[in-house]
C-alpha cells in the first residue's frame, strides 16, 4: 500500500518564491556594501602609500561574498537555524577581504590602521600569525563591523578582513588545492609536508624582514622590494 505521505508535493507559488528570491538578494546586498565599504578604506590607505610614501604595504587586495550555495552549505555545516537573524548572528565570514602584504610586521601595521577608524568596530580577533594553526597555517584575522545606512536605515555589517604575507599567502593556497583534491582527506605524508612548508615559508618571512630592515637602515630606496 502506498503511503500517502509520499504522494504529497509541496508546492510554492511563483510570486512566494519570488518573494523568498527578493528576501535574499536583499540579504546578501547589506554584505556587498559592507564589503563595499572595508574595500574603500583600504583602497584609500594604499593610495596613500602609494603617493606621500616611499614604500607601501599592500601588495594585494581580494575580496568575495559567499555565493548562495557557499552559505547554504556552511549553515548545514555548523548546523544554524535556516533564518536570516540566526545566519547574520552565526556567520560572521559571509563577507571577506584578504589583504596580502611583504611582510609581518606590514599586517600589524595595517590592521592597526584599519580597526583604529572611527566607524570600525572590532568584533573578534585570532592572530594565528602569534600562535599558528597546527597544520602551520599563519594568518591575522579580525571581524570588523561596518554602517552601512540605507533607505530603510543604518545596518551593522560583519565583514572578515585578513591579513597575510605573500609567503603565508602562498602556503594557503597551495594548502587549499591540496585538501580540495583529496576531499579534506589528506594523507598523514602530505601533511607533514605541508607542516613543513609552513615552517619555511614563516622562516622565509623573517629572513625578508631582516634584510628589508637592513637596507632601510642603510637609506638606500626600498620601493621595489
Amino acid at each position: 500500500m502506498t503511503d500517502p505521505l509520499e504522494e504529497q508535493q509541496i508546492t510554492v507559488s511563483g510570486s512566494a518564491l519570488r518573494a523568498m528570491r527578493d528576501e535574499f538578494q536583499r540579504f546578501l546586498m547589506e554584505y556587498r556594501f559592507g564589503l563595499a565599504e572595508v574595500e574603500t578604506k583600504i583602497s584609500i590607505l594604499r593610495e596613500e602609500f602609494q603617493e606621500m610614501h616611499a614604500y607601501n604595504p599592500i601588495e594585494h587586495v581580494s575580496s568575495r561574498v559567499k555565493s548562495p550555495d557557499s552559505l547554504v552549505d556552511k549553515v548545514r555545516r555548523k548546523g544554524v537555524e535556516p533564518d536570516f537573524a540566526s545566519i547574520r548572528a552565526s556567520i560572521t565570514d559571509i563577507a571577506g577581504i584578504r589583504i596580502t602584504c611583504s611582510f609581518v610586521a606590514d599586517a600589524y601595521r595595517l590592521f592597526d590602521l584599519l580597526t583604529q577608524q572611527d566607524d570600525i568596530s572590532v568584533r573578534d580577533v585570532k592572530d594565528y600569525i602569534a600562535t599558528p594553526k597546527a597544520n602551520g597555517y599563519k594568518s591575522l584575522h579580525v571581524i570588523v563591523e561596518v554602517p552601512v545606512f540605507l533607505s530603510t536605515g543604518r545596518v551593522h555589517v560583519p565583514v572578515e578582513v585578513q591579513f597575510r604575507t605573500i609567503a603565508m599567502d602562498f602556503w594557503a593556497s597551495l594548502e587549499h588545492k591540496i585538501y580540495y583534491k583529496y576531499d579534506r582527506l589528506v594523507p598523514d605524508e602530505l601533511l607533514a609536508q605541508l607542516k613543513d612548508a609552513a615552517d619555511t615559508a614563516a622562516e622565509l618571512d623573517a629572513r625578508m624582514e631582516r634584510l628589508h630592515r637592513e637596507i632601510r637602515g642603510t637609506g638606500i630606496d626600498v620601493v621595489a622590494l
